[in-house]
Formats: C-alpha cells, structure tokens, sequence
C-alpha cells in the first residue's frame, strides 16, 4: 500500500483535496497490524519455508529503499514503514516453494521499479507488491505456480487450478477448508478468516473504504453466479471463487491502496467493478487460473481517469447546458 510522504496525510489531486490525521507511520504501521493474522496463519500452516519467504522481501525491500533513496539522493524515509508492508504483501504473493533468491528479485522490483523509479511513496502508478508478483509470474512461471498443501508439504495444484481443471464439487477442498486455510496455494491466499480479520480492522480504523472491497467481491459473486447457473451448479459455485485464490487479499489490502486508486466514491465503485469483471475473466478464459493480479493493475492504469470523471463539480463551474 503507499501513501503520499508528507508527514501529514496529503493526497495531491484533483480538488476536493482529502485530509487525515493520522501520519503517514501510523497508517502503515496499522496496515502491518491488520496483516499479522495473515501472518500468523501462513507460518502455522507452511512453517520455516514461510519465515523464509517473508524475512527476505522484507529484509530486501528495506535494504532495496535504503540504497534506492541513498543514490537518488533522496530523503531516506524506511522509517515510515512503508517498505516493510509492500515486503510483507509480496511474500503474501508468493508461494512457499519459491527459491529465495528469486523472492529476493521480486522485493527489488517492487520497490526499485515499483515504487522508487515513480518518485517514491505517494507517486507510484501501479502497486508495487503486485509489480514485483508480476515480474516474477512473466520470469519464472514454474517457480510461481508449484504448491504444496500445508502441513504435509505435498505437491499439489491450488482449489483454483483444481476448479479450472473442471473438477467436481465433490473432489474439491470443502469450503470449509478454503475457509480456515488447510490448502495449497500462496502464502497470504490460504486463510481466509486471518485476511478477513485484517481487513475488519483496517474498516474499523477507516484506513480503508468499503466501496472498493464490496464492488469488488460483488461483481466476482455476482458473475460466477450467473456462470454456474448456466453450468447447472449450485452456490458453492460463487463461494469458491470468494475463497480461493488472491481475491481476499487483493481486495481489501490492495485494490484499496491509497495512491493507486481512486480518490471519489464513485470512482472506488467503478475501480471494484472493473476489477471483479477482469478478474473473473482472466479466471474463465485466460491461461492462468489467477486474475487478481493483473486485474489491479490494469485497473491502476486507469484510476487517474476514473478519478477525473468522477471528482465533483466546482462551485461557480459553468454548465455546458447553461
């Protein structure tokens, strides 16, 4: 997530100009807060191989930002923690299989190429997390899509691989699995309830808005719905594309983020509803079972015309019907 870095939150834009009052450090230390659950789940689950993957995007996106900063002689401002939570959310991208060095590239894109190339925190077009998973998909797609159920450690494809491979309700992970999170997949996309209890603390401290989650999480319901129903299957059909994969965490610690998506409450709604239909439609029709990724940022391309569509009228504006 990024934020502009002032010490006061600023987001420079089209008017009306939005204000807050917490610091810059106070919303992303909440953010890293909110993300413990998470964090707590994918070691219980996945264990050492999960403290790996975590301890090297954060330790390398802290060190990534230090030197970034340092050479284009720039404030150093890793104290705001910023880097911590994109390191954070990209291991949650990633799976626990994936040699460290390769998670070490990822935390470098995501905040050199990401982040630092933009101008920093605050100027970023796309989220830098997803930059650095994207990077990584496009370079060593194997590496990136082998799982291994937790606990067992055994090789196995995600619930959405298993889905798009046209399995049978009957032979997939129980909902009740996808809930808790006792099945393959990445770091941060097995657990649902631990992403859900983040997500209700980030709307509880007003970090986040609803509007961009809920249109988000609707339109996936809403269209898988309608799929299934010409599939001739029943609810779990819908459910199952809510639980599984990056979507939770997609849409509430990603699309959200502050600098890369809209500023009015239209435009949250707009950004949530282009997310769920591409997402569904890299799901259904693309080669790979994931669309959460690309589905955001594709969508951040296009937040700063959202925005311009979308932002009020001026006092004293004249009407092209006057």
């Amino acid at each position: 997530m990024g934020i502009d870095n002032q010490d006061n939150l600023l987001i420079v834009s089209s008017s009306p100009h939005l204000h807050g009052e917490n610091t810059v450090s106070t919303a992303m230390r909440d953010v890293l807060l909110a993300l413990i659950p998470a964090l707590i789940a994918s070691l219980y689950f996945f264990g050492l191989a999960a403290a790996k993957v975590v301890l090297t995007c954060v330790l390398v996106a802290i060190l990534s930002e230090v030197l970034a900063q340092k050479i284009m002689k720039r404030e150093v401002t890793v104290d705001d923690s910023s880097a911590v939570v994109t390191g954070l959310l990209l291991a949650f991208c990633l799976p626990a299989t994936i040699p460290w060095w390769m998670a070490a590239v990822g935390a470098m894109v995501a905040i050199i190429i990401g982040k630092q190339m933009f101008g920093g925190l605050g100027n970023n077009i796309f989220n830098p997390a997803l930059v650095g998973r994207a990077v990584l998909v496009a370079s060593w797609p194997v590496a990136m899509t082998s799982w291994v159920t937790p606990l067992d450690g055994v090789t196995t494809a995600t619930p959405l691989g298993m889905l798009k491979q046209g399995l049978a309700a009957e032979q997939l992970p129980s909902l009740g699995q996808l809930f808790l999170g006792n099945v393959g997949g990445s770091l941060g996309e097995t657990c649902a309830v631990a992403l859900l209890l983040g997500a209700i603390y980030l709307l509880y401290k007003g970090h986040i808005d609803w509007r961009t989650p809920v249109s988000y999480l609707g339109t996936v319901f809403l269209l898988t719905a309608i799929v299934g129903a010409f599939k001739g299957a029943g609810l779990w059909y819908p459910l199952y594309h809510l639980l599984t994969g990056g979507l939770i965490l997609g849409a509430f610690f990603m699309a959200t983020d502050w600098v890369t998506s809209p500023l009015t409450k239209k435009g949250k709604l707009i950004f949530g509803l282009g997310c769920g239909f591409l997402t569904v439609l890299i799901r259904l029709q693309g080669g790979y079972p994931e669309g959460v990724c690309y589905s955001i940022l594709l969508m951040n391309m296009v937040t700063p015309l959202i925005d311009r569509y979308t932002k009020p009228r001026v006092f004293g504006g004249v009407s092209k019907n006057a």
